[in-house]
């Protein structure tokens, strides 16, 4: 495996994961990584079937602190987030990022209008390509409000959600949307992330498309941050090899990595 950090994953600290985080970390290390960034969810004032969705952050960089220092000698682990944006929680986001020293912030799109794509709620009552469209609406809408982020995950997340998922879908389809997007990622210095999720969830490609991947590369785009958004052991690094492959063929020589908000360009 030539990648071999991690720049997504989640822990029992996030509300979706029942894996402790040493159990993650021991698990990395079974598979050579040098690095791994932890990104507990922060998405403010979600409940999702009775669940916080909200890290609680003294806690989290305790247990980081402390497991940073127990395995110092054997991997590197790094102090990140994954912020669920939303415009209306601008001041929230400003404020939070700046009271901690984070390594790496994600900034994804997980509310649409006060929905998960996540559950079929979100679908009802509109086509699965007008719910496609209103999804890729709110990147350049939470863009706008709030950029103070490193890399934007999972771009086209929703379609691992859709009731046809990729069956129907394509970059080509969405591109006035995703367009602006990707241009003003670029003009706010946000990198790209590719999430061997996607892969994961069953579709024929990583998050995102292998096309949004390129039209980012061909207007200019140099940030690229790999994750498996691994909330268990066995998820971790998830097919990086299949992402490595991609990016070459997509014409990325390097991936980043982040220490201290600071990109770094890695050989793949």
């Amino acid at each position: 495996m030539c990648i071999k950090t991690d720049f997504h994953l989640h822990s029992s600290l996030s509300a979706d994961s029942d894996t402790p985080m040493e159990e993650m970390i021991q698990r990395g290390l079974a598979l050579g990584l040098r690095t791994m960034c932890f990104t507990e969810h922060m998405d403010y004032n979600i409940i999702n079937e009775g669940l916080s969705f909200m890290v609680d952050t003294d806690i989290y960089h305790k247990k980081y602190l402390e497991l940073r220092e127990k395995y110092k000698a054997r991997i590197e682990l790094l102090f990140g987030i994954e912020l669920g944006i939303e415009p209306q929680n601008k001041e929230f986001l400003e404020n939070y990022v700046k009271s901690w020293d984070f390594d790496f912030v994600i900034g994804s799109s997980h509310i649409i209008d006060g929905f998960d794509p996540y559950y079929p709620a979100y679908f009802e009552g509109r086509t699965e390509e007008e719910s496609y469209r209103r999804y890729f609406e709110t990147i350049t809408e939470n863009l706008s409000a709030f950029s103070d982020v490193d890399t934007y995950g999972h771009l086209d997340y929703i379609v691992r959600y859709g009731p046809d998922k990729d069956k129907y879908y394509s970059y080509e389809k969405y591109r006035d949307l995703i367009d602006p997007a990707l241009k003003m990622m670029i003009e706010k210095d946000v990198g790209l992330e590719v999430n061997s999720a996607g892969l994961k969830k069953g579709l024929a490609f990583p998050n995102p498309h292998p096309d949004i991947i390129r039209a980012y590369r061909r207007m200019g785009g140099e940030i690229i941050t790999v994750g498996s958004d691994a909330h268990c052991p066995e998820n971790i690094a998830y097919d990086f090899e299949t992402v490595r492959s991609l990016l070459l063929e997509c014409g990325f020589q390097y991936y980043t990595i982040f220490r201290g908000r600071k990109p770094e360009f890695v050989k793949l």
